[in-house]
This record gives structure tokens, sequence and C-alpha cells, in this order.
């Protein structure tokens, strides 16, 4: 979620559609989550070895284990949140069972802010993270989008799902906003450190230089704190990547509270990331979900959460820009 440099765009064809079929993924509201809380609930169940085809590839040292740590701000419905049970679920947690179906080892996702897993993954706190991260060459390069200086050695992808980004607004309330240059003048809070975050301070800029009124930014540790500014009328918009939006507009309120605004723009690939020199985890991780796309369990676990339309058909590596 790191701004890229070229310019917003807007995506293909709309994915207005897939609102409608979020709804199938039940009318669970959005929850908090607390910072750097370690919680191991995980989506999956430890699959028996001997059943595990792509078992040989993975590092010995988690094999012995048993156990990949994932590094997830677990605040994010639908990619991962927990139910009224407690329970991690979502797209990456259900992938991560179906991988590690394949591997032989459980996925166990540890709850943290979004902005601290980078450094979560460098102290080997995690051995991935997989949380909607944004595949893009400043994360793949560790340079801060800020100020363009290279701050940590970096981070692999494997690429396995593709998503743009949407504004949404208090129903009823869209502000006049169609476009990002309707922003000009408002107050957008926004997930701190995500792509949403970048492309606010991007308009920011644009509507400084364009003799604009700014577009004044709060931003927040978790998206649902973000939606409660804007709730309370402390904002005027949210911006987040559209599968959350979209299912934050069917289910919050019982689908009262919030309505899309305008096209979604700058689609890109989610990744999961794993340190720099880590490439025989990597390599894993890619033939596993290389081996979902192809057996079909990968369709099935998309069209469950009603978003088809950010499938991917081949596990890049370092496939963002």
């Amino acid at each position: 979620m790191t701004a890229s440099s070229t310019r917003r765009t807007t995506a293909a064809h709309s994915r207005t559609a897939a609102v409608g079929a979020i709804a199938v993924a039940g009318a669970l509201l959005l929850t908090g989550c607390g910072d750097q809380t370690k919680d191991n609930d995980s989506g999956s169940e430890s699959p028996a070895k001997s059943a595990a085809p792509l078992a040989d590839k993975l590092p010995q040292s988690i094999r012995d284990k048993g156990v990949i740590k994932v590094g997830s701000d677990i605040a994010y419905a639908p990619v991962e949140f927990k139910d009224d049970s407690g329970k991690v679920v979502g797209i990456d947690p259900d992938l991560a069972e179906a991988m590690g179906k394949q591997l032989g080892v459980k996925f166990e996702f540890q709850n943290a802010t979004f902005d601290t897993l980078i450094g979560g993954l460098a102290s080997k706190r995690y051995d991935i993270a997989m949380s909607a991260m944004t595949d893009t060459k400043q994360r793949q390069e560790g340079i801060d989008a800020d100020t363009g200086k290279k701050v940590g050695a970096g981070v692999d992808f494997v690429d396995y799902f593709t998503a743009g980004v949407s504004l949404y607004t208090n129903k009823g309330d869209d502000q006049g906003i169609k476009t990002w240059d309707d922003l000009c003048g408002k107050t957008m809070a926004v997930q701190r450190n995500t792509f949403s975050h970048d492309l606010a301070k991007e308009q920011a800029t644009k509507c400084e230089k364009d003799g604009k009124k700014t577009l004044k930014i709060e931003d927040f540790g978790t998206n649902p704190e973000a939606e409660t500014r804007m709730r309370s009328k402390g904002a005027d918009v949210v911006s987040a990547d559209f599968p959350i939006a979209a299912y934050s507009v069917k289910n919050s309120g019982g689908g009262k509270y919030f309505e899309i605004v305008g096209e979604q723009v700058e689609a890109g690939p989610y990744g999961i990331a794993v340190a720099k020199g880590n490439t025989e985890l990597r390599d894993a991780l890619q033939a596993a979900v290389q081996a979902l796309i192809d057996n079909g369990e990968y369709k099935k676990i998309i069209d469950k959460w009603g978003v088809a339309d950010g499938a991917i058909t081949e596990a890049k590596i370092n496939g963002g820009s």
C-alpha cells in the first residue's frame, strides 16, 4: 500500500456488482483489534505432513516447527477479521488453511497494526506478513514512500490477489464526491501507512498545486477507527481497498451506514511478504498458491467471499510496480 510513481487511473471496469455478492460472507460487522496483541487464533488446521505434496519445499526449520507465524492486521473484513466467536476468518485465513494442506504446516495468525508488519518480519517476530498488503517496488526495495530514502532491506512478495482503492461516505451524504479531484477541501479518514493513505497524500499535494483547497487527512491505526471518525461527522470520506470498502458498505449497520462513491482506482496485487533472503520459504509459498490456483481451491475461496474480480491466474514473485 505504498504509493506508486504513476498517477491513478480508473480500473478497467467497475466492480460495484461485487458489493452484492459479498453478502454471502454474512452480516458481520467490522471489529476493532488491539495494537501488537499476539493472537494465536488461526484460520487453518494442522494437516498431516504425509498428505502434503509440497512439504519438502519448506525450509527444514519450519518443517520441524510445523508452524508458519503470520503477522496480520486482523481488522480488515473480508480479508481478515474476527467473527462473533472470536475466530480469525476471511480470504487470507482461508487461503492460508488451503496452503497449509499443501505444505504440511499450520499458519498461525498473530495480530498487529499494519504499519508494524514489515518491521516484524525484519525482527523475525513473524515468518510472513499476510494482510492485504499491496506489492510495490518501494516495499520490495525498503524505500520510505514519503522521503524516498532507503529505510530497510525490503521484502519479497508472493502475489495472490488484485484490488483497487475505493472511496466511501456516510450513506446519503456523498459530499458531491465522484472522483479523487473532488476531494479538495474535504477531510478524509484513512488507515495510516496504507496505499489509500499514500494516495490521499498525493492528492492533497495535487490540490495545493492546482490552487484549490487542500485535502485534510486524518490517519488512524485501523480502518474501523477511520470509519468511526466519519460516522461521527469528523470526516467526509474514507478510503480503503475495494473489497474492504464493499464489505463495509454491505454490512455496517445492516447496509445503512455507508455508500461507495465513484469507481475504484490503482488496481494492484496483494502479496504475501517474506523477508529478503528467505528465498526457500518464498518459493514454497509461491508453489502453494499456484497449486491452489491449478486445482481449483483458490477459485472456491475467492468466490466464497464474493471477490472473484480480484482473482489471479499466476502466483508471481514481486509482480508489483
